[in-house]
């Protein structure tokens, strides 16, 4: 018998603490490496092969940091520049294009969909050869704005697919209103449409710059850029040059991943709002 006093907990209470405890153990495990790609940042040259190693940092060191201020700086302005390089880009062609799917619906807007779904599934690795062939025919290799083209023929596809799916959801009797009003296609496009796409235009502008960020595929094969290249071809030429100095590489992952870290906590909300909109029809 249950002793006195003592109240029963609910059956639903029970299954969400499980749950909860559960969801908590799986972070831990996913983001155990990001932890050890800190913790290794952090701890001297000399500590670097004990054994078992230490799970804390006991005597941090920042030598790790103060060589990616030094060596690595110049590649993450070349990958800020190249991602938002791509994010404009992807703007520009995915949300006209989304806006006359979703509503002007021309002739063929099917099969056009199905062909962006497609360009979906293909390997990176096959477009990247793609583009060296043309690149290669056009002289266009060697240059970071480069990178920003390549980047884009895997953004534009999903920005496309986004914002054909949100501007489906957007009520018809408001760009009826507009063109009552006088608007023309591009005018309720750019000041009807647009202004309440926000969720997803951050979506799409999100994940055109984290792919463009962690980029490299484009990058190694097409010399992403010369002198200015990606801290993704800066992160994996510093290992080969470096590979007994780990407290430097991973500081450099880790200063690598805060831009993507800080954009993701700041966006997920519309993020969220973004990928399920067209989802659910009323």
């Amino acid at each position: 018998m249950r002793p006195r006093g003592t109240a029963r907990v609910p059956r639903g209470v029970r299954r969400s603490r499980r749950t909860t405890v559960l969801g908590v153990v799986l972070t831990a495990l996913m983001l155990f490496p990001v932890y050890w790609m800190l913790n290794v940042s952090l701890t001297p040259q000399q500590d670097m092969r004990k054994s078992p190693p230490d799970l804390l940092p006991l005597h941090p060191t920042f030598e790790g940091y103060r060589a990616v201020l030094h060596d690595q700086v110049p590649y993450l302005g070349t990958s800020l520049l190249i991602g938002l390089g791509t994010v404009a880009v992807t703007l520009v062609l995915a949300a006209p294009a989304g806006f006359a799917l979703a509503k002007l619906r021309p002739h063929g807007t099917g099969v056009l969909g199905l062909a962006l779904l497609i360009a979906q599934m293909i390997p990176g690795v096959v477009m990247a050869m793609g583009c060296y062939g043309i690149f290669l025919d056009l002289g266009l290799l060697n240059f970071w704005w480069g990178l920003i083209i390549a980047d884009s023929t895997i953004a534009v596809p999903f920005g496309v697919m986004i914002f054909t799916a949100f501007m489906a959801g957007i009520p018809d009797e408001l760009t009826a209103a507009a063109r009552i009003d006088g608007a023309g296609a591009w005018r309720t496009f750019w000041s009807v449409v647009l202004p309440v796409s926000r969720n997803a235009v951050v979506t799409v502008s999100l994940f055109s710059f984290l792919w463009a960020w962690s980029d490299f595929v484009f990058a190694s094969t097409l010399d992403g850029g010369g002198e200015l290249r990606p801290i993704t071809l800066g992160l994996y030429r510093y290992i080969g040059n470096n590979n007994q100095e780990w407290n430097a590489i991973m500081a450099t992952a880790v200063v690598a991943s805060i831009p993507t870290a800080v954009l993701l906590v700041l966006a997920q909300r519309y993020v969220a709002a973004g990928v399920t909109a067209g989802a659910v029809k009323d």
